[in-house]
């Protein structure tokens, strides 16, 4: 007998989409701010068999827009929470859950073939663009979606039938020259970077980690890194005296008076630009003594005052030398990581920008400023994440209706406008969703990249293999290139040596401009009898052109290799005027806030 949410569910439907909508078996990649709606939709829409995967666990600040969590759910892992909140809007739903990262090993394609579609809720572009490559492989419906305060989209990917995620490029993380964060800051994103960056991991992190400074070969440039190591190792000696009573006053002077009077000194630095003025640290501390101390805390959006950025910065440089120290009595290589939701950190890395901001004459921010800058975070809204979701499941609805070319793309713009796009066909110079793909059963223990080349590779097509030119063909691991013809060093290494494993995809290339064939390789069962070292599980696919239609293709993309992304640019211009300039597909916990289409 039906339940009454059943016999809804079959009358919007109908049986025979309900019937699909039952039957079919859903991967859901993250259990965060759209995850979380999605799987409630999920289980209230009919869907029955859902897996939702997800590496992290709750944080208290994940509460205000991530319902199925809650305070006594804090710092347990997101997926299993999620599945056991979920189950209760529908507990005839089958729900399993997993706390794991998607793009572990034993997540191989033949896993990813169970699924009728996945839907992705993530917040990281690297992972993405692993799903996008796994379902390619496994030729499964994805759905991608993602928000950005009152922005938001969600689409299909389907290989050769829509653009994948990769079909266009994505912007890199912003970095910054490492002059104009060391001697010359100009805006506030400055200051913020050099606290978070360079002065917090040299004081309590992984001195060598200063992910936003940017290293070119410029003589000017060559110059500050050189002058940045000098100060690298006078902090290090100061750091040597974290815990100790004039710790704070020791990293004062020697950010915000030494090292300013020295760029002080270089006066031809200065003929066009304002001049910094150093900070006396016994000045403060006589003025600071009828300041209002910050214990009880501020407001995160007031903008605090010279005199408390200064207490500030000595109260979390001894909370945070206290937790380094404390780590270092348990683990002699314990470092401290920087963690938006760290208030230590934040505390620190707030007061030190201002204070920096102050020495060189640029505005202060507030403590919320500063954590939306430093993690390049977005404010969350729960109703877009809501909106989102709803939409994911509609697209669900078309995949098993059978029809991807009429299920457009929708955005959710400016002034919570919806708009709709048609679907755009795959870029036909995709190096992701346009190459062909083969699985590949092998020993990694006793199979070589010789043996991949001898039996795969150079094996005709009428053979089930590749049918490629050894002295035209390079193998590539991701960006790592493990293989051509004058670099033959790991030819004879097992795949395991060369750092392979079950699961991972290689790519093989052609200078001549052919396709790429994508060998995605297998561990063999350890019950499974197979004859030799790897096993060819089905033939690779002969080219969608033959070889001079190839080499068509490869002299007009040396004539205009841009002309597809110029097409797609301005066909898309109308929807991008109205989302400001982009839209917006990674949600509000990503820490590379990342701008598409």
């Amino acid at each position: 007998m039906n339940s009454n949410r059943e016999s809804y569910n079959i009358r919007v439907l109908g049986q025979e989409l309900y019937n699909k909508v039952a039957e079919s078996k859903i991967l859901l990649v993250g259990a965060g701010g759209i995850g979380c709606e999605l799987l409630k939709d999920l289980v209230m829409s009919g869907f029955k068999d859902i897996l939702v995967i997800d590496l992290d666990t709750i944080d208290i600040s994940n509460l205000n827009r991530q319902f199925l969590f809650q305070r006594q759910h804090v710092k347990k892992a997101k997926a299993h929470v999620a599945k056991e909140s979920a189950i209760k809007f529908n507990p005839s739903a089958k729900i399993e859950s997993l706390q794991n990262n998607i793009k572990e090993s034993q997540f191989s394609v033949q896993w990813f073939k169970q699924f009728t579609m996945v839907l992705n809720a993530l917040d990281n572009l690297d992972a993405r663009r692993h799903v996008n490559a796994m379902c390619l492989a496994a030729d499964v419906p994805l759905v991608e979606s993602g928000t950005q305060g009152y922005l938001g989209q969600a689409y299909v990917i389907k290989k050769f039938e829509t653009e994948c995620f990769d079909c266009q490029p994505k912007p890199t993380p912003t970095t910054y020259p490492v002059c104009t964060i060391r001697s010359t800051p100009s805006a506030p994103i400055h200051c913020i970077v050099w606290a978070k960056s360079f002065l917090f991991n040299q004081l309590f992190g992984n001195s060598e980690d200063e992910e936003a400074l940017e290293a070119d070969n410029s003589e000017e440039n060559a110059q500050e890194l050189a002058a940045l190591s000098r100060e690298t190792a006078e902090l290090k000696l100061i750091k040597a005296a974290a815990g100790s009573a004039d710790y704070a006053k020791k990293v004062f002077d020697k950010v915000y008076n030494t090292d300013i009077k020295r760029l002080l000194s270089m006066d031809s630095m200065w003929k066009n630009r304002a001049m910094p003025t150093p900070l006396e640290f016994d000045i403060l501390e006589s003025e600071s003594t009828e300041a209002k101390t910050l214990t009880d805390g501020l407001a995160d959006q007031k903008v605090w005052t010279l005199k408390e950025n200064f207490e500030m910065f000595k109260d979390s440089v001894v909370r945070l030398a206290k937790r380094y120290l404390k780590e270092k009595e348990t683990q002699s290589d314990a470092i401290l990581s920087f963690d938006k939701d760290d208030d230590d950190a934040m505390d620190f890395v707030t007061a030190a920008s201002n204070l920096r901001a102050h020495v060189f004459n640029i505005s202060s921010k507030s403590l919320f400023d500063v954590k939306s800058m430093a993690g390049n975070i977005i404010p969350a809204i729960a109703t877009t994440n809501a909106v989102i979701a709803g939409f994911v499941i509609m697209k669900a609805y078309g995949i098993l209706r059978g029809d991807i070319k009429n299920n457009p793309r929708t955005y959710l713009t400016t002034g919570s406008r919806l708009v709709q796009e048609a679907n755009t066909e795959p870029n036909p110079n995709c190096g992701v969703c346009r190459s062909r793909s083969a699985t590949v059963k092998v020993d990694f223990d006793k199979t070589t990249l010789n043996d991949i080349i001898q039996k795969v590779i150079l094996v005709s097509q009428e053979q089930g293999g590749a049918g490629m030119v050894e002295d035209e063909v390079a193998i590539m691991d991701g960006s790592r290139m493990i293989y051509d013809i004058e670099f033959d060093d790991s030819v004879n290494l097992k795949l395991r040596d060369v750092g392979l494993k079950p699961g991972t995809i290689i790519r093989i290339t052609q200078d001549d401009g052919g396709e790429d064939v994508d060998l995605i390789l297998e561990e063999f069962d350890t019950k499974e009898e197979h004859d030799g070292s790897l096993k060819l599980m089905n033939a690779i696919p002969k080219p969608l052109m033959s070889k001079s239609e190839a080499e068509e293709r490869k002299r007009k993309l040396d004539e205009d290799e841009d002309e597809h992304l110029a097409q797609q640019t301005a066909k898309k211009a109308k929807v991008s005027h109205q989302i400001i300039d982009n839209v917006v597909v990674l949600e509000d916990d990503e820490e590379e806030i990342v701008l598409l289409d």
